[in-house]
């Protein structure tokens, strides 16, 4: 294949632009991230409005046939509900296309039979894993619990955490949708509250968290298992180093940052090996040029 890289692109490339534009033209199927990836919302992760290239990237991918499904660590709503926001601003895909930490969180809790579960989230956290089969119980009192899950929750309260203490004091598994200090949004970096959460109640229990979320290797096979993809062959778009590309590197996947989100800046030059990219753009325009290139059998 012809890779005659115009002067701006070796950069984004990396060291060896024809291996990873060759990996990009094999690749099968797609996991965007969403905030900061193919959207910006506010600070409630509301009023979502794609990224320049998202609709044009996606549409791209799916008339070529390549599967491709979002993930995302917040946990506001239901996938379902992530998917019907999605189809408001534009985007072509169904209820099953979007995936979140509750989804990842079930296949958890599943394979270890853990059926009783404190919640320290909204219902876009607690339904999932009711239509699951698993008990959702409040994070009040003193409950017998397999499990404390925690996710989106700012209105947590000294007996919330004290519930969630207790539970997990009795030998209940500690599970974190999301470590992450920061998600993007359109009015910058907003404050995230799982990693919080599980800061105070492994500071008080001892216990530390299981991530389910990104980045997760759990995380990336409940992508892998949805799309029906081996991880080698999945490239991983986002703009967190420390999420989409960390998970990535863990699975194998071809690792794709955008500079849209929570790196804008040249940041992603000097990540270490875990969590560099193979590939990183200014945005999905560029991705898409590289990507019908690739494929063209010349970069254009």
């Amino acid at each position: 294949m012809t890779t005659d890289v115009p002067a701006h692109k070796p950069d984004a490339l990396g060291p060896d632009p024809e291996a990873v534009l060759d990996r990009l033209r094999d690749v099968r199927g797609v996991v965007f991230d969403m905030d900061g990836t193919l959207v910006l919302g506010d600070r409630r992760n509301h009023r979502l409005a794609p990224l320049p290239g998202a609709l044009a990237l996606t549409s791209w991918l799916t008339a070529r046939g390549l599967p491709w499904t979002v993930f995302t660590n917040g946990t506001t709503r239901t996938p379902e509900a992530y998917a019907g926001a999605l189809r408001s601003i534009g985007f072509a895909l169904d209820d099953t296309a979007v995936l979140t930490p509750a989804t990842s969180a079930v296949d958890r809790l599943v394979a270890e039979g853990q059926r009783r579960v404190v919640v320290l989230g909204g219902d876009g956290l607690k339904e999932p894993l009711r239509r699951a089969g698993i008990e959702v119980l409040e994070p009040k009192g003193k409950p017998q619990a397999d499990a404390v899950l925690t996710g989106w929750y700012r209105e947590f309260t000294m007996d919330d955490l004290e519930a969630a203490c207790h539970a997990v004091t009795q030998g209940a598994a500690l599970y974190s949708s999301s470590q992450s200090v920061h998600f993007a949004s359109a009015d910058g970096p907003v404050l995230g509250t799982s990693r919080i959460l599980c800061a105070m109640i492994g500071s008080v229990t001892g216990v530390t968290e299981e991530v389910v979320g990104k980045p997760s290797r759990n995380a990336l096979g409940c992508a892998a298992a949805r799309l029906g993809i081996a991880f080698h062959d999945l490239a991983v778009v986002g703009d967190d180093p420390e999420l989409e590309m960390a998970m990535a590197r863990r699975g194998g996947a071809l690792a794709v940052a955008v500079r849209t989100g929570i790196h804008t800046g040249d940041g992603l030059d000097t990540l270490p090996p875990e969590q560099a990219p193979h590939l990183a753009v200014e945005g999905l325009p560029e991705l898409l040029a590289l990507w019908r290139g690739a494929c063209e059998g010349s970069i254009r």
